[in-house]
């Protein structure tokens, strides 16, 4: 009984955050905001990516939502950028959900925005039941965390919409093979693009940009 009503409650907590998912993608879509999930571990190279992004991409107005337990280191790196950005701390929980990104909302200026990038508290497990009503979700990882890392964790990329492969001019170094992280999501889910790059040397950045252009103009 215990189990039955353990599955219940977890699917009426599903249910009411799909439900407010929807509405924050109403949001996004009423201001012409493209808004993207970004998840990865901690140490893949979320926060690197975005700062190079922002650097990147001059012909955006971008914005971030930066999610995390409890600091707010990755806010901070992101305002010396100069973008309007809303650090959220989940305090125990693993993951972003949609209730915490609609209130974010209210102080993120979406009609300045071109693209909202939604920082995932660092995990690759417990944001993969938590749509936050984004347009894609992109899963980075890096080599530095294993090249079975994909292999550990299919659900994470099942419901994603693009996925990185990071740091891969340390590969050698660390004994990975970047090419099988790649092979190994593309088993796990064929249709999305997966990109190799490096954030130090800038290797790939030019494809994950039109790779999210392509998502934005679709």
């Amino acid at each position: 009984m215990h189990k039955i009503a353990s599955i219940e409650i977890e699917q009426d907590i599903i249910q009411a955050n799909d439900k407010l998912a929807a509405e924050n993608r109403k949001v996004f879509d009423e201001n012409n905001v493209f808004a993207v999930d970004l998840v990865g571990a901690v140490g893949s190279g979320k926060t690197s990516l975005l700062e190079k992004l922002i650097d990147e991409m001059s012909d955006e107005d971008i914005g971030v939502i930066a999610g995390d337990i409890l600091s707010k280191f990755d806010a901070k790196r992101i305002e010396n950028k100069n973008v309007p950005v809303k650090g959220l701390n989940t305090g125990k929980e693993c993951h972003l959900d949609a209730h915490l990104v609609e209130h974010a909302l209210d102080e993120i200026p979406l009609d300045d925005l071109s693209i909202l990038f939604v920082e995932n508290v660092g995990n690759l497990i417990c944001p993969a039941d938590f749509n936050l009503g984004t347009h894609i979700r992109t899963v980075i990882i890096s080599v530095t965390e294993g090249d079975d890392t994909a292999e550990k964790h299919p659900m994470i990329f099942k419901g994603a919409d693009m996925a990185i492969v990071n740091k891969i001019d340390l590969a050698d170094a660390v004994g990975a093979d970047a090419d099988k992280m790649v092979e190994d999501i593309k088993t796990i889910n064929p249709d999305i693009p997966v990109i190799k790059c490096s954030i130090k040397t800038g290797e790939g950045i030019d494809e994950v940009i039109e790779t999210y252009k392509k998502f934005q103009n679709q």
